[in-house]
């Protein structure tokens, strides 16, 4: 008995440790606790069940992985799942990636990138009762590991399982801006009905897809999310780990509701440099005063305009406070297309740019030399009601 008091009281002592360390401050000094610090609400729910975690390097609590935690504390985890990048986070945008084995606890992952579309093995589903999610979202419609949630809720829907989100503040939370995605153009980069920058965190995101019948068939998942202490949506949160290999810092990170649309384009952003994110350019583009040339590097191994010398403008000086308010800004890309030659802007666009921008009429409006403002006015409404709709779901205050 005396023993059993005294396992109690050291598990009790590390719960209080750990929380300490999970404690991740805002830009305001603010202390914020993520989901995944939070072991004292989350292990009544996990506690002898059979449990797999969709996670990735970003699944991070104070210095350790929230894998270590749950295991510490004595959680069943028994498989784990990969979103784009790898469970380690370093395979390149877009690249498939294969199932494994981690290394450090022998624990079988199972990826969902393959690119095979097949999704959870019916073998992997039926040995397990619940999924947690703990992933750092960059909140955007395009970044990809929204999605990988919203797949894995709508399996779990299907097979009966439950899914426990270990929520993260949103780094771009204080903003809702961009159009809303034309659900005819859904798509790997583009999964909900909502805008580029949605100002939602995945815990708010899975309650708003689960409530608004947005899953698969319409179905509902039994859905927790484990919410952040501390956090509202006015807070600048400086993400402590880089979520992808491409965006290093936030200067990137505020930069990428606005850079992302080259990746529809024939211009690089930076891919294969030392600054990805936080530059755009192309060798026929008028010169500027400064170039780049895209390498094969780790994270970007067959970047655009690979070896070739880019005419370009440079971003990483400015100021952040006028890239957050500035939101979705296309003048970037209008004033790429108009620095191209004549002959050059006929194969500026590929089919991508439609899928990143959520409808076709964005391309229009450039190629008819619309300026960034009023293309900016043009989503101003569908902003005005999906915020109506936002509102019902969200976890935090806005200020």
């Amino acid at each position: 008995m005396i023993y059993k008091t005294h396992i109690a009281f050291y598990r009790y002592i590390f719960t209080i440790l750990t929380l300490l360390l999970l404690c991740e401050p805002g830009l305001n000094g603010a202390e914020i606790t993520v989901g995944a610090g939070r072991v004292s609400l989350y292990r009544p729910l996990l506690d002898g069940k059979r449990v797999a975690l969709l996670s990735n390097h970003t699944g991070m609590v104070g210095d350790r992985h929230t894998l270590d935690v749950m295991l510490d504390n004595g959680i069943d985890v028994v498989t784990l799942f990969s979103p784009e990048h790898g469970f380690r986070g370093t395979a390149d945008a877009g690249e498939h990636v294969k199932n494994g084995v981690d290394a450090a606890t022998g624990l079988p992952i199972a990826s969902l990138y393959t690119g095979t579309g097949k999704g959870i093995a019916p073998e992997v589903m039926q040995g397990l009762d619940v999924i947690v999610v703990d992933l750092q979202d960059v909140g955007t419609r395009f970044y990809t590991y929204y999605i990988t949630m919203i797949k894995v809720m709508e399996e779990a829907a299907a097979a009966g399982k439950e899914v426990v989100v270990f929520d993260r503040p949103n780094p771009l939370g204080m903003v809702v801006d961009g159009p809303v995605l034309d659900m005819s153009l859904r798509s790997g980069v583009g999964r909900l009905p909502v805008p580029v920058l949605h100002g939602m965190t995945l815990g708010e995101l899975a309650g708003m897809a689960n409530g608004e019948g947005w899953l698969r068939g319409g179905k509902e998942v039994k859905l927790t999310v484990v919410p952040c202490e501390g956090y509202t949506h006015a807070m600048r949160y400086e993400l402590p780990v880089a979520p992808s290999p491409n965006l290093r810092d936030m200067t990137a990170i505020y930069l990428y509701p606005s850079l992302c649309f080259f990746e529809g384009t024939s211009a690089s952003v930076g891919r294969g440099t030392d600054f990805p994110f936080k530059v755009y350019g192309h060798p026929l583009m008028k010169a500027r005063g400064f170039t780049f040339t895209p390498r094969s590097v780790p994270g970007a191994k067959n970047p655009p305009l690979l070896n070739r010398r880019c005419n370009g403008v440079d971003l990483r000086t400015v100021d952040h406070d006028s890239l957050i308010a500035r939101g979705v800004d296309f003048s970037y890309i209008i004033d790429a297309y108009k620095a191209m030659p004549a002959s050059a802007r006929a194969k500026f666009f590929t089919s991508f740019f439609d899928k990143l921008a959520g409808n076709t009429k964005v391309r229009r409006m450039i190629t008819d030399g619309v300026p960034a403002d009023k293309i900016k006015a043009s989503w101003s409404d569908e902003v005005s009601r999906f915020k109506k709709l936002r509102s019902k779901y969200l976890l935090y205050p806005e200020s």
